[in-house]
Protein backbone atom coordinates (compact mmCIF):
# COMPACT_ATOMS: atom_id res chain seq x y z
CA UNK A 1 0.00 0.00 0.00
CA UNK A 2 1.19 3.07 -1.09
CA UNK A 3 1.68 5.70 1.83
CA UNK A 4 0.03 9.03 1.65
CA UNK A 5 2.51 12.44 0.82
CA UNK A 6 3.12 14.59 4.09
CA UNK A 7 0.87 17.63 3.86
CA UNK A 8 -2.03 15.50 1.70
CA UNK A 9 -5.42 15.97 3.40
CA UNK A 10 -7.20 12.33 4.09
CA UNK A 11 -10.76 12.56 4.07
CA UNK A 12 -13.54 14.77 5.86
CA UNK A 13 -11.56 14.60 9.07
CA UNK A 14 -7.97 15.67 8.30
CA UNK A 15 -9.70 18.17 6.67
CA UNK A 16 -11.01 18.80 9.94
CA UNK A 17 -7.99 18.23 12.04
CA UNK A 18 -5.85 20.73 9.51
CA UNK A 19 -8.49 23.32 10.10
CA UNK A 20 -8.23 23.15 13.83
CA UNK A 21 -4.63 23.35 13.92
CA UNK A 22 -5.02 26.39 12.01
CA UNK A 23 -7.06 27.51 14.66
CA UNK A 24 -10.77 26.85 12.91
CA UNK A 25 -11.51 25.18 16.30
CA UNK A 26 -15.67 26.24 16.32
CA UNK A 27 -18.49 24.53 14.89
CA UNK A 28 -21.86 26.30 13.58
CA UNK A 29 -25.30 24.85 12.91
CA UNK A 30 -28.09 26.67 11.07
CA UNK A 31 -30.77 28.11 13.35
CA UNK A 32 -33.98 30.00 12.02
CA UNK A 33 -31.57 33.13 12.41
CA UNK A 34 -28.55 32.62 10.87
CA UNK A 35 -25.69 30.47 11.54
CA UNK A 36 -24.86 29.53 15.63
CA UNK A 37 -21.49 29.04 17.04
CA UNK A 38 -21.73 25.70 18.94
CA UNK A 39 -19.29 26.74 21.96
CA UNK A 40 -20.88 29.73 22.64
CA UNK A 41 -24.44 30.08 21.11
CA UNK A 42 -23.67 32.92 19.64
CA UNK A 43 -25.86 33.83 16.10
CA UNK A 44 -23.86 35.50 13.36
CA UNK A 45 -25.39 36.89 10.36
CA UNK A 46 -23.99 35.85 6.30
CA UNK A 47 -22.83 39.64 6.43
CA UNK A 48 -20.83 38.97 9.48
CA UNK A 49 -19.08 35.84 8.15
CA UNK A 50 -16.60 35.04 5.23
CA UNK A 51 -15.70 31.58 4.16
CA UNK A 52 -11.92 31.21 4.55
CA UNK A 53 -11.55 27.61 2.70
CA UNK A 54 -13.15 24.81 1.45
CA UNK A 55 -12.02 21.16 1.12
CA UNK A 56 -14.73 18.83 -1.03
CA UNK A 57 -15.07 15.22 -0.07
CA UNK A 58 -16.09 12.15 -3.12
CA UNK A 59 -16.43 8.87 -2.04
CA UNK A 60 -14.12 6.33 -3.54
CA UNK A 61 -15.98 3.48 -3.30
CA UNK A 62 -19.24 5.36 -2.96
CA UNK A 63 -20.57 8.00 -4.93
CA UNK A 64 -23.25 8.94 -2.52
CA UNK A 65 -20.53 9.71 -0.18
CA UNK A 66 -19.70 13.43 -0.88
CA UNK A 67 -19.21 16.24 1.69
CA UNK A 68 -17.84 19.96 2.25
CA UNK A 69 -15.94 21.36 4.95
CA UNK A 70 -16.01 24.68 4.91
CA UNK A 71 -13.51 26.90 7.11
CA UNK A 72 -15.50 30.15 8.46
CA UNK A 73 -14.33 33.21 10.11
CA UNK A 74 -16.69 35.95 11.71
CA UNK A 75 -15.94 39.69 11.72
CA UNK A 76 -15.36 39.33 15.63
CA UNK A 77 -12.53 36.46 15.28
CA UNK A 78 -14.56 33.34 15.67
CA UNK A 79 -13.04 30.42 13.31
CA UNK A 80 -14.79 27.14 12.81
CA UNK A 81 -15.71 24.71 10.20
CA UNK A 82 -19.43 23.81 8.89
CA UNK A 83 -19.70 20.55 7.35
CA UNK A 84 -22.51 19.25 4.65
CA UNK A 85 -23.32 16.95 1.95
CA UNK A 86 -22.56 17.63 -1.86
CA UNK A 87 -25.10 16.78 -4.42
CA UNK A 88 -28.36 15.43 -4.16
CA UNK A 89 -28.02 15.29 -0.23
CA UNK A 90 -26.79 18.79 0.84
CA UNK A 91 -28.87 20.22 3.13
CA UNK A 92 -30.94 23.10 1.57
CA UNK A 93 -31.28 25.01 5.38
CA UNK A 94 -27.26 24.77 4.83
CA UNK A 95 -26.88 25.66 1.27
CA UNK A 96 -29.08 28.22 2.03
CA UNK A 97 -27.09 30.00 4.72
CA UNK A 98 -24.13 29.44 2.54
CA UNK A 99 -25.10 31.08 -0.45
CA UNK A 100 -24.73 34.56 1.28
CA UNK A 101 -21.46 34.38 2.57
CA UNK A 102 -18.42 35.46 0.28
CA UNK A 103 -15.37 33.36 -0.28
CA UNK A 104 -12.30 35.23 0.54
CA UNK A 105 -9.62 32.66 0.53
CA UNK A 106 -6.46 33.06 2.97
CA UNK A 107 -3.45 33.70 1.38
CA UNK A 108 -5.27 35.44 -1.49
CA UNK A 109 -6.04 38.96 -2.57
CA UNK A 110 -8.91 40.66 -0.87
CA UNK A 111 -10.51 41.65 -4.17
CA UNK A 112 -10.38 37.89 -5.21
CA UNK A 113 -13.98 36.43 -4.10
CA UNK A 114 -14.34 33.00 -5.49
CA UNK A 115 -18.57 33.07 -5.62
CA UNK A 116 -18.53 36.62 -7.37
CA UNK A 117 -19.01 37.34 -11.09
CA UNK A 118 -16.40 40.25 -11.34
CA UNK A 119 -18.20 43.25 -13.18
CA UNK A 120 -17.58 44.21 -16.46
Amino acid sequence: MASVPRGVIVGESGAINELARRGFTDGFRVVHEGLQVLRTGKILQAQDLVIRDVYRFEGVSDPDDMSVVYALESTSGVLGTFIDAFGVYADPAKTAALAEIPIRRQNAPTAVLDNVTPAA
